[in-house]
Order: C-alpha cells, then structure tokens, then sequence
C-alpha cells in the first residue's frame, strides 16, 4: 500500500475537513482583500448607493410641492436605501463574481483546486468569504447614504421631511447587508457554472432586473406574479420596501420573500456545485 491513499482518506476525515475549510476560507479571505478590483468595486456600490438614495429620496418625498400645500409628509431615511439596492446591487455582483471568474481567466483555479481537491470546498470557502464582505459593504455604504438622505432633507427648503427612527434604520441596514449577502452567495454559484465574466454577468443582470421587468411589461398577471417571485423583488420584499420599481410594495410578507430569495441562492449555487464537480477547470 503506497501512503497517498492513507493521506486522501485523512483529508476527508470528519477532523481534517473542518481545518481543510477554515484554510481554504483564510486563502480566499486574503485573496479578496489583496486585489484592487474589490476595492473599486466597494467604490462604486458607495457612489451609487449614495446618489441613487438621494435622488429616489427627492422623489418620494415630492418635498417642493409637499410643503407647498402644507402636507405633513414623513419618509425614513433609510428606506431610500433600500430602494437604492436596485441599482448600487450590480457593483457587488460584480465584486463577487471576480472572486470566481478572475480565478478562471487567469488559470489560477487549477492551483486552488490542486490545492483544495475537494470541490466543493472551493465553492463553499468563497461562499463563506463573499457573503460577510457583502454585509460589510452593505451596512456600510447604507449607513453613510442613510446620514447624506437626512442631512439632505432635513434643510429648510424640504421642511424636514424625513424622519430617522434608531430601530427601522438598524432594521433596514441590517436587511440590505443580509439581501446583499445572498445576492453575492448566488453570484458566486453563477460564476462557477459560467466561469467568465461576461456569462455571469449576464446571467446576474436577466434574474436580478431584466428578465423581471420583461415579465412585468407584457401585463399578463401570470407573468406578473412569476417576477415578483425572482431574486430582486423578493428582496425588496425581505427588506420591506415600499418604494420600488413596480410602484407599489410587493404584494406578500417579508418572510416569503426570504424564502423565495433563500430558494434562487440554493438553486444558483447548486448550480454552479455541479458545474464545478464535473467539468475539467
């Protein structure tokens, strides 16, 4: 008997796997941070997260003729950051797919998985790594947009229109890290069933926003009722939106919309699991 079966055996062992993990999820966590590409990323969901809030806050408020006609209108800072996700979401889906297509374009992932065999390892160690840096980029970039949106509003042309209330902005911070976290986990499954850029992109940006609205545009309410139940709205749906693209909230509880987000994540990442175990990188 030669020791490198002995040695296969041990590295999936219930002991050695755990350790295999947290190695595999410290490799990944260095690789993130080490790259510029994160960083500009985090930039750019910060500028958008930023401009979209205040301009979709201006909007709803109707501030100008709001205070015109002597209407007591209150909006919630934060609740036009939850708004915002629609479109500052694309600059972290970007972020998490190079975490995975970078990997593949430059051949590095015939090193990763030479050194972690065990695929779907891989996948869960950037899974792992990806979903906190997306809370973080979140919580973050929400906070700030949140403070600008108030600061906005709160000068005397707009009659202070906005209010701040502690426990609905934790809630709504909170919530947008937790949306973005999942939207990166099944970027992640996209990425490795893709394995390019441009492919994961694309898939991203059909189940996030364009394929709903394709839905939405004919007007049947089949077609209605099946975008409503797609990655992004459920979404707004889990972080209690009430000022989104369809014009209305959405239609059911924010538990289902978790459950329906929760299902996409799964779905996307089991995806891209069997991609990876079965095809050569």
């Amino acid at each position: 008997m030669t020791p490198a079966p002995q040695t296969a055996l041990k590295s999936r062992s219930p002991r050695a796997l755990p350790r295999a993990l947290w190695q595999s999820v410290a490799a990944e966590w260095v690789r993130v941070w080490s790259v510029r590409s994160t960083w500009w990323c985090s930039a750019c969901a910060f500028v958008l997260t930023v401009l979209a809030a205040a301009t979709l806050a201006l909007g709803a408020a109707n501030a100008t003729e709001a205070v015109r006609e002597g209407v007591d209108t209150r909006i919630t800072a934060s609740e036009a950051v939850v708004s915002a996700t629609s479109f500052a979401q694309f600059a972290l889906v970007a972020l998490a797919m190079l975490t995975v297509t970078s990997e593949y374009a430059s051949g590095g992932i015939r090193v990763t998985l030479q050194a972690t065999p065990v695929r779907g390892m891989v996948l869960a160690a950037k899974a792992l790594v990806v979903a906190p840096v997306m809370v973080l980029a979140g919580v973050l970039t929400g906070a700030v947009a949140t403070a600008a949106v108030y600061a906005l509003l709160s000068i005397d042309v707009f009659g202070g229109l906005v209010v701040l209330p502690p426990g609905e902005v934790v809630g709504d911070l909170l919530a947008t890290g937790g949306y973005y976290a999942l939207i990166g986990v099944m970027t992640v499954g996209a990425g490795a069933a893709m394995r390019s850029a441009a492919g994961t992109l694309s898939v991203m940006f059909m189940l996030l926003m364009g394929l709903p609205l394709l839905l939405i545009m004919t007007g049947s309410q089949v077609a209605v009722d099946v975008s409503l139940r797609m990655p992004m709205f459920a979404g707004l749906a889990f972080m209690d939106s009430t000022d989104n693209l369809t014009g209305a909230p959405i239609p059911y509880s924010a538990g289902e919309g978790l459950g329906w987000l929760l299902a996409w994540t799964a779905a996307t990442l089991a995806t891209g699991w069997a991609v990876l175990r079965h095809r050569d990188a």
